[in-house]
């Protein structure tokens, strides 16, 4: 590839993708991260310090899912719809920019899970580079700690929307009240988590080894008293603790296998 438009949000994938890219094609490379409510703004920030600092050309653009009714509907095909109006939108930005590819940093570990958007990108020709070369998550992050990359053990990502449960309506104020609570959470000295939006009830999945840390007593008091200040009613824990796409289990296999596999 001559040149290259990354997809990037600042995540462990996309900054190691977006380093390994400008070090064989140099200015030939442009990065763009998403900014909306749907993306934490410490992230976009992240995006920009890294781009800044390694001096590679950056766009930033700012894009507005709530005005879309399949994405806000928030049914089982909302990841494919949210990649679908992403990547158009960047595939537009290659062209006119003379970039001929344009590529996302999914990597091997990811074909495990529920990932529709995955479809947008092959639709659209959007390549996976990670996968190509067979990359898993734990070698992307000893590759980038090799590299002296930041990223390295920063916690996995995902878009805010993945907190609210298929068929609840994404909203301005649930997304803005998840935001808030794992902003907290991450602010009281959490590194993995997710808050998970169902209604007026948080579901909060740390890790394991920080169970005991979260209900401890003075932490569960400031932790219910600024949910509750939040919008949240209740507040809970989920005794299994932190996994991603815990909420894929409410799709049934049917869906999972005879459409997306």
């Amino acid at each position: 590839m001559d040149s290259l438009l990354v997809a990037f949000s600042g995540g462990v994938d996309s900054t190691f993708l977006l380093s390994v890219a400008q070090q064989i094609l140099g200015k030939n490379v442009l990065a763009v991260t998403a900014s909306s409510l749907v993306h934490p703004v410490q992230e976009t920030e992240n995006a920009q310090n890294f781009t800044r600092r390694q001096g590679i050309r950056h766009t930033i653009i700012h894009t507005d899912e709530l005005n879309r009714p399949e994405f806000v509907s928030n049914t089982a095909e909302r990841c494919y719809h949210c990649k679908r109006y992403l990547l158009e939108i960047l595939c537009q930005i290659a062209s006119k920019e003379g970039i001929k590819h344009v590529a996302h940093g999914a990597n091997i570990d990811d074909l495990n899970d529920f990932r529709p958007g995955f479809r947008a990108a092959g639709e659209l020709g959007v390549v996976a580079p990670l996968i190509d070369v067979r990359l898993g998550k734990e070698e992307i992050r000893f590759l980038s700690k090799e590299m002296g990359l930041g990223t390295w053990d920063n916690p996995a990502m995902a878009c805010l929307a993945s907190r609210i449960p298929y068929g609840d309506l994404i909203t301005q104020k649930n997304l803005t009240m998840v935001a808030e609570a794992e902003k907290f959470l991450a602010q009281s000295g959490f590194k993995q988590f997710r808050v998970r939006c169902h209604g007026t009830l948080a579901r909060i999945e740390v890790l394991p080894p920080d169970l005991r840390k979260i209900t401890e007593e003075l932490m569960r008091e400031k932790l219910v008293e600024k949910f509750r200040q939040i919008g949240f009613l209740h507040v809970s824990v989920d005794l299994e603790g932190y996994k991603t796409g815990s909420l894929n289990r409410a799709l049934t296999e049917v869906v999972k296998r005879g459409k997306y596999k």
